[in-house]
């Protein structure tokens, strides 16, 4: 038998196809759009422990309606958000420092896909093409964007989860993506959101702040004022009426954070993304 007949003998190393679900409407809707068109297709969700209950509700019904079961993915020996705070020795994340989605996102991620030869299902739509989701840089990971390959766009992935009968997750109501309750990225119409809709939860996100009384540093998820500060009447009104005033100039409805925007509704906000987290 000569080299080639060898080689054509072995066996071809099978790939994987992996969707990565956020909890939100876009990678949610993209396993919808997909099932059935790519035979054993995996669904991961990578679980901080600090999603909110409508994220983790809503995956329950994904996984009902996809028929196959969602995997859960932890950092290490399944350390969630507040494992990794103590090795951080106490150091919130923020946009500078940005550990929560390398650590409880990326990581568990790249370490469920190991070394084997994956195709990677990005939920990215043909109308934000200027965001760019997750891409590894491993050579074993293709990274696919089938709705801006078919040119799938809002209305197309409000329709795909209308017409499977799943519908929005309930948190859409009042906040504008997926991810943990104290995401500083949130706008701070979505703080008032969280502290109208689930006041517990404010209140476990102003626990984690704190005060060097001897430096004088504060660790806040807000920059420049703590959760405490901002739950004042006065400053939720002023809040309120600087959405409503951008509202007006982008021309938004009632509903306007079930529109995706890139721009900061409040003049003092500072506005990002995670790669992974808010699919």
């Amino acid at each position: 038998m000569n080299t080639s007949d060898n080689q054509a003998m072995e066996p071809v190393e099978k790939v994987r196809h992996i969707l990565a679900l956020s909890g939100g409407k876009d990678s949610s809707a993209l396993a919808v759009y997909m099932l059935g068109k790519v035979p054993d297709v995996e669904y991961a969700f990578c679980d901080t422990e600090k999603e909110l209950d409508e994220t983790y509700e809503y995956l329950i019904r994904l996984e009902t309606f996809l028929g196959k079961k969602i995997t859960f993915l932890k950092y290490s020996d399944g350390y969630g958000f507040d494992e990794v705070l103590q090795m951080k020795n106490g150091f919130l994340p923020s946009p500078e420092s940005r550990w929560c989605t390398e650590y409880l996102k990326l990581k568990p991620y790249e370490d469920y896909i190991g070394n084997d030869p994956v195709v990677s299902y990005v939920g990215i739509r043909a109308d934000e093409m200027q965001r760019t989701g997750y891409v590894s840089s491993k050579s074993n990971i293709k990274t696919v964007f089938p709705f801006i390959e078919n040119n799938v766009r809002h209305d197309d992935v409000v329709r795909i989860l209308d017409e499977a009968g799943l519908g929005l997750p309930k948190y859409y109501e009042w906040r504008s993506r997926s991810g943990c309750y104290f995401c500083f990225y949130q706008q701070k119409r979505e703080w008032v959101g969280l502290l109208e809709n689930h006041p517990d939860l404010y209140k476990k996100a102003m626990e984690y702040e704190k005060f060097n009384v001897l430096t004088g540093e504060r660790y806040t998820w807000l920059q420049g004022e703590s959760l405490e500060e901002f739950a004042h009447p006065e400053r939720i009104q002023q809040v309120k009426e600087n959405y409503a005033k951008r509202a007006q100039q982008f021309k938004f409805k009632s509903h306007a954070l079930l529109r995706d925007t890139f721009e900061p509704l409040d003049d003092d906000e500072i506005y990002g993304l995670c790669t992974i987290c808010h699919l």
